[in-house]
């Protein structure tokens, strides 16, 4: 498989490794130095792209490739509101489009536990829920992509929490979302519901970035080839 790399920081270099380890090819590589060089005759030389770059670019990255025909993986966070354009547009070029916000097997396995335990705990309201993330340093948004997931996993199963809110605690039925930023931190995400006798926490903890880079190679895989919308546990075989 030829692969495009749009976004070719420290993400990018982890995912080009894992990439060649597994026997693929990366045929462009695109930062903000050769910008020019993300057209339609240099996209066509790929069979996917993965788009690792800025919430501010996220959404034109990917409705450029989708538009040149070229399937696209993106891990860019920040831009939901547009992913509904994204998706039709995948539709209208008959091209396959995967986006998300961890593409860890370890953080996509953690949503379904933390969908679950949602579940098991609406209604027992002397539980107060909070979700805290920790990042590094050069994350340019907050609450990470991550944590917005989990935490409308969460709204979407306790009855009594309307809206997620960030570093706020004094509104009854909101769940707050905690964002540290701290040097050299992949990436934790922690679920703590407390109670006056006792708390349960369910902890995810990245070591490093090969789990993304390694989560987004097997996507570009799994959509190769395919058309539509995906998602991780189409890749993953999560029921």
């Amino acid at each position: 498989m030829k692969i495009a790399l749009i976004g070719y920081g420290k993400m990018g270099h982890a995912i080009e490794q894992v990439a060649v380890k597994r026997g693929h090819e990366v045929v462009l590589r695109i930062t903000t130095a050769n910008k020019h060089e993300m057209d339609e005759a240099h996209l066509k030389q790929a069979d996917v792209a993965i788009e690792f770059t800025r919430p501010d670019s996220g959404r034109a990255n990917v409705l450029q490739c989708l538009s040149a025909g070229i399937c696209v993986v993106s891990g860019t966070t920040g831009w939901n509101e547009s992913l509904s354009e994204a998706y039709a547009a995948a539709d209208n070029n008959n091209v396959a489009l995967l986006h998300a916000s961890n593409f860890s097997v370890g953080v996509n396995i953690f949503f379904e536990v933390n969908k679950l335990l949602a579940s098991l705990m609406n209604g027992h309201t002397e539980y107060n829920v909070l979700v805290e993330e920790t990042h590094h340093t050069q994350k340019k948004d907050a609450p990470s992509g991550t944590a917005i997931t989990i935490a409308e996993q969460i709204l979407q199963n306790l009855t009594h929490k309307k809206q997620w809110v960030l570093n706020t605690f004094n509104e009854k039925d909101a769940l707050p979302i905690v964002a540290h930023r701290v040097e050299n931190v992949p990436g934790t995400h922690k679920v703590t519901y407390s109670s006056p006798i006792d708390n349960i926490d369910i902890i995810h903890t990245a070591h490093n970035r090969d789990g993304f880079a390694l989560g987004a190679v097997l996507a570009a895989e799994y959509i190769h080839g395919r058309k539509g919308v995906f998602h991780m546990k189409d890749v993953l075989g999560i029921k």
